[in-house]
């Protein structure tokens, strides 16, 4: 009734370079089907910042609220090389988001 669909998905990180690396925040763009697009930004991820050696990953399970009972979701997380200090965005291809049965 109050058109609001809420959206659970988890997310597998894994560093697969040479160097260490910390994970400091997020950047969503979150897209319905009416072509509304809200952006969120934040440090870490669920209330976490981690930390990924070479080889290793993290998981996690968040959510969102749309009004429409479908959408997109894509953006980058800001991550930070442990030894050098050096900055960059890994991206995050866009995923759909849908509701049982609305996609046919």
């Amino acid at each position: 009734r109050e058109r609001r669909y809420r959206f659970a998905y988890t997310v597998r990180i894994e560093n697969q370079g040479r160097e260490t690396v910390q994970l400091q925040g997020r950047h969503w763009i979150i897209t319905n089907a009416d072509g509304r697009v809200d952006e969120v930004r934040g440090a870490g991820v669920v209330g976490a910042q981690p930390t990924l050696p070479p080889g290793e990953g993290f998981e996690y399970t968040s959510g969102c609220e749309l009004e429409t009972p479908r959408g997109t979701m894509q953006g980058s997380y800001q991550m930070i090389v442990a030894g050098s200090g050096e900055r960059f965005d890994a991206d995050i291809a866009a995923f759909d988001l849908a509701q049982p049965l609305t996609l046919n």
